[in-house]
């Protein structure tokens, strides 16, 4: 049995949408005709989704971290209580009111009906439930204690969940900061300092070069602004573009790891999502190597992830975890000295969580450190600015009125 998209007609005409089960779409649609439904159109949801990763270019790829996040801790609390699995799928199937969710979750229903493992449904969304999420659900079925490992996946789609938002609401006020110190300068430019130019015109007096500047750059605003949008748009595109091909991003990330600000940050974010999808993944009971490849995947910094992809190979070879890793100079070396420990004592899986925390935490406050320069850093570039279109006003007034005088 699996799970069906239609789109039918009720008897006074009116166009429906929705989820169903059946065993095939001829299946489906004499299903629909019971209900008094003119079937349309009938879509096998796994078919459907095969074709969209395939296919054309789509905005929204897989579900978010959130509904991850909580789609995971539902299916922990109702495989802890007891309830079979394609029943916590459908349980949680009918929690959701996002369609596209919804839908995902009733495929992964389905291949788990025809008699396959979890994983293997999960496997026909990938882009849905990444490989550490499948890789993790495969190690607890085949160990017996999935709802133990689907708890632990919870704790972790939610940490992730969180470091990201935190992330993100630190800067929405930066950023909302810089859009209304540019939308303010960029007004008093193009409306107020044209009205107050006029006022200079009729004088012989030369205008100090500050007040010309000024005026140059408000001409240029006002008859070129279309110009400036497209250079911006132009010039954002060919960032991106270029970020997408793999030599100009490992120079950039290169770049990131050397300089000041950025380096310590980057290599604690990066860090903390390694040593925690590690931690998860050895807990589980997932190899170490495949445990190091899967955790390596969710590094976004090159260097880093090459580094890691390295280090497995030497653990492949004999070597251990530690000095595998140490050898590109890369990670923070309490880092080291943890997994070290942990793998001398047997607690790998713990060490590898301690320093997770310990780089979250760093992060954390490294984050509200920038945010505390950051902030007042741009109230005073702002007021810089005014004071400078003030004084490119004030300026002319003054040398009037000492040739009145």
């Amino acid at each position: 049995m699996g799970a069906y998209e239609f789109v039918a007609l009720d008897k006074s005409g009116k166009e429906s949408k929705g989820l169903i089960e059946g065993d095939t779409p001829k299946h489906v649609r004499q299903l629909l005709r019971e209900r008094r439904l003119t079937p349309l159109q009938v879509t096998e949801v796994a078919k459907k989704e095969a074709s969209r990763q395939s296919g054309s270019f789509s905005l929204r790829r897989g579900m978010s971290a959130g509904e991850l996040a909580l789609i995971t801790r539902q299916l922990a609390s109702l495989s802890q209580s007891g309830l079979p699995l394609e029943e916590s799928l459908l349980a949680v199937s009918q929690q959701n009111e996002q369609p596209r969710t919804k839908s995902i979750l009733l495929g992964v229903r389905a291949k788990v009906m025809e008699g396959h493992t979890l994983a293997d449904g999960l496997a026909e969304f990938p882009q849905a439930f990444p490989d550490l999420y499948r890789a993790t659900v495969a190690a607890g079925e085949q160990s017996g204690h999935l709802d133990v490992v689907l708890e632990r996946l919870a704790d972790y789609t939610e940490s992730r969940h969180e470091l990201k938002q935190r992330v993100t609401n630190a800067m929405i006020y930066p950023i909302a900061l810089v859009i209304m110190a540019a939308a303010i300068i960029g007004f008093m430019l193009a409306t107020v300092v044209p009205r107050i130019v006029t006022v200079f015109e009729n004088t012989a007096a030369e205008l100090p070069g500050l007040t010309r500047g000024m005026i140059a750059t408000s001409d240029f605003l006002r008859n070129q602004w279309i110009l400036l949008i497209i250079v911006i748009a132009a010039l954002g595109y060919g960032i991106w573009w270029l970020l997408q091909r793999e030599g100009p991003r490992r120079r950039y990330h290169r770049l990131l790891l050397r300089l000041p600000l950025t380096s310590k940050l980057t290599r604690g974010i990066n860090t903390a999502r390694f040593t925690r999808t590690f931690s998860i993944l050895a807990g589980s009971g997932v190899p170490v190597l495949e445990a190091m490849k899967i955790s390596a995947a969710v590094v976004e910094n090159l260097p880093m992830r090459e580094a890691i992809v390295e280090a497995s190979l030497r653990v492949r070879e004999g070597g251990s975890i530690s000095r595998s890793l140490e050898t590109s100079k890369l990670f923070p070396p309490m880092m080291i000295h943890l997994i070290a420990s942990g793998e001398a004592g047997g607690k790998l899986e713990e060490m590898l969580q301690r320093s997770a925390a310990g780089q979250e935490r760093e992060v954390d406050g490294l984050i509200a450190a920038l945010l505390g320069i950051l902030q007042p850093l741009l109230i005073v570039l702002m007021g810089a600015i005014v004071l400078t279109i003030v004084l490119a006003i004030l300026l002319p007034i003054f040398e009037i009125n000492n040739l009145i005088q």
